[in-house]
């Protein structure tokens, strides 16, 4: 392959919001069936609707913490949000869980916008105010369950939600499916998902070429803590119990997947499907990782691995010397063309 085009080839895959995490989740589909080999435990229906669980879980949160990330912002309060959103659902929902449903999004609505509330007008750290967020979330749990596991005493919803459709997806994975795909659609035909873009390229630019950037981020931070309250609502409804605390280690998963799907940390890379991609490479690796036998400590250790070599490709250092290596194999196919 000619230098010109190998280094093309590179950059596509080094820019590309969907080609790379496509990329790795096949190389980590293949790799699963290659350990797996003829036991036939990593292709088989039970690790699909593992994988599909996990997804439905993570999927809503990660989006959210994306879309923040776009706009070269960081919501670190999900991690508590998620389980006071399950606390204010199980004790608001046994008999109409629709109600205790729509009362932890609306939890959730207002946590979001009275941190990018704060953020805007008084012109904060996003980081320092949701790091805020998260201890008051975490503690209002704590109260309102008084320090303990929660029951749910509506097992009719939590067997609902945990029954497949067509033998293989649950009311929670399809909610989040129609998520991804709604906010995908809106993210590239409307203004909003090019304005969010602009904002985490050049907010200064943003704000000179009439970007409302106010707005838009008080209704990122909005949207992130609805969609993790209602992951947090479904996940307590379908365990039939919510915990303040038990179900909080939800926001590395989240920002390694947004990491994963080509959202930069910088702002202004990545697109909604891309993040849906980066959660589902987690969720296979998580089922994978079950499904034959390796112990837990596997799925971090290939998290990490694969998140740093990510971080590797994206850096100016690989990109200047990969550069220089395809220069010089342009060169010597432009002397073989000329002999």
């Amino acid at each position: 392959m000619p230098g010109s085009q190998l280094g093309s080839l590179f950059r596509l895959l080094r820019h590309s919001p969907i080609l790379r995490p496509f990329i790795i989740l096949i190389g980590c589909v293949v790799l699963f069936a290659a350990v797996d080999g003829s036991q036939f435990r990593f292709l088989s229906l039970g690790t699909l609707r593992s994988t599909l669980q996990s997804f439905a879980t993570l999927a809503p949160i990660a989006l959210g913490l994306g879309l923040a990330m776009l706009a070269r912002e960081f919501d670190l309060s999900i991690a508590g949000l998620f389980g006071l959103a399950g606390c204010v659902a199980v004790l608001t929902g046994v008999d109409y869980p629709l109600l205790g449903l729509l009362a932890a999004v609306a939890v959730g609505l207002a946590v979001g916008v009275i941190q990018g509330v704060i953020i805007v007008r008084l012109r904060l750290g996003s980081v320092a105010v949701t790091l805020g967020g998260l201890l008051i979330c975490t503690g209002i749990a704590l109260v309102i369950s008084n320090n303990q596991v929660i029951g749910y005493a509506n097992t009719d919803m939590a067997l609902m939600l945990g029954d497949y459709l067509f033998g293989l997806f649950t009311w929670r994975s399809i909610v989040a499916i129609a998520i991804i795909a709604v906010v995908s659609v809106l993210f590239a035909l409307t203004r909003i998902g090019r304005d969010i873009v602009a904002i985490g390229s050049n907010r200064e630019a943003a704000v000179t070429t009439g970007v409302p950037v106010s707005a838009i981020l008080i209704g990122v931070f909005g949207f992130s803590g609805a969609l993790t309250a209602l992951s947090g609502g479904l996940v307590s409804f379908s365990l039939a119990s919510a915990s303040p605390t038990g179900l909080s280690d939800v926001l590395v998963p989240a920002a390694a997947a947004a990491i994963l799907g080509g959202v930069s940390l910088s702002g202004g890379t990545g697109r909604p499907l891309s993040i849906a991609l980066g959660v589902l490479v987690l969720s296979v690796l998580r089922a994978g990782v079950n499904a034959i036998g390796a112990p837990p400590f596997v799925n971090d250790l290939a998290i990490g691995t694969i998140l740093l070599a990510v971080a590797i490709a994206d850096g100016p250092e690989l990109m200047r010397r990969f550069t220089e290596i395809a220069s010089a194999l342009q060169y010597l196919a432009n002397r073989r063309s000329l002999k």
